[in-house]
């Protein structure tokens, strides 16, 4: 009887151990954070290699809704690049971080906030 008692707590210890190992990669692979502040990117370009993402980050109590184009000038231009993540639309509700991608074809793809006029983010891929 004790051996089996042994054997199921190794299988639930080992366990615990590969779902804390998934929980890890999920945090490693948005290495690249991004910060928002309450009508702008911080940072309004950054560069990544293919295969990774990025993490938004809300750093206000503000909401942002963000998607795939770019604001010119005072028009939304919806749309994504060729081999873009097509993200739909991210909503923040202020304090709050969410990622995007992988990002899996070199290029240059454009994000926007759909509610904050000028709000553009570049993202390179090498």
């Amino acid at each position: 009887m004790y051996k089996k008692l042994l054997f199921v707590m190794v299988c639930l210890s080992l366990f615990t151990v590969i779902i804390a190992a998934c929980s890890i990669k999920e945090q490693v692979e948005a290495s690249t954070k991004v910060k928002m502040g309450s009508a702008s990117f911080i940072d309004t370009t950054v560069t990544v290699k293919k295969g990774e993402s990025i993490a938004l980050v809300d750093t206000v109590s503000g909401p942002h809704v963000i998607t795939n184009g770019t604001w010119q000038g005072n028009k939304a231009k919806a749309g994504a690049e060729p081999g873009a993540p097509n993200i739909g639309t991210i909503n923040f509700a202020g304090n709050d971080s969410k990622n995007i991608g992988p990002f899996t074809t070199a290029g240059t793809f454009e994000f926007y906030c759909t509610i904050h006029p000028g709000m553009n983010l570049t993202v390179k891929v090498v």
